[in-house]
């Protein structure tokens, strides 16, 4: 076998390691986070279970972003998991730049962090370690407080918005 020394190696490139990572997929959710009174909430696909002993999740946030600066300030933030009727809301948070809020009725959870209404879960955390990693910071955080209710989720897949669909009846065995 022939090993190839990683330090040498190009680095993928961003487009490619983009569609690459596409064909992954991830639910949707919005992250947000208030600061001098002022809420700020972004999509995000990047957010994983990490334990439940202590619960701990992980987001990655875009670096420099105000809703990044306002999760590091606050050293709070909520994950709302959007339903598959609240693409138009993923769609608003997703634009870098915007009033997210501008508009829209304001909610809070029960520690005062800014959630989305009806969303299929909503989970109060605090900053428990972040890491800087490329453009994106990694955000441990440590769940407070979290509330769910049935519903349908909201995908993404190559890029865009999909249904995801349970599989009633489908085989236990992960090696069919």
């Amino acid at each position: 076998m022939n090993v190839v020394d990683p330090a040498r190696v190009e680095a993928v490139d961003p487009a490619r390691m983009r569609r690459a990572m596409g064909h992954f997929t991830t639910g949707v959710a919005i992250v947000t986070a208030s600061i001098g009174g002022q809420a700020h909430g972004m999509t995000v696909n990047s957010l994983t279970s990490v334990a439940l002993d202590p619960p701990l999740l992980l987001v990655c946030l875009t670096a420099g972003a105000r809703t990044t600066t306002a999760v590091e300030a606050s050293g709070r933030f909520a994950i709302s998991i959007l339903s598959n009727r609240q693409e138009r809301l993923a769609a608003r948070f997703a634009r870098r730049g915007a009033e997210h809020f501008e508009g829209l009725p304001l909610a809070y959870g029960e520690l005062g962090t800014p959630v989305v209404p009806d969303a299929l879960a909503q989970l109060e955390c605090a900053v428990e370690n972040p890491v800087p990693a490329g453009d994106h910071l990694v955000v441990i955080g440590r769940v407070l407080r979290a509330e769910f209710r049935e519903g349908e989720p909201l995908g993404f897949f190559g890029g865009r918005f999909c249904t995801v669909t349970d599989r009633p009846g489908s085989p236990p065995d992960w090696f069919c």
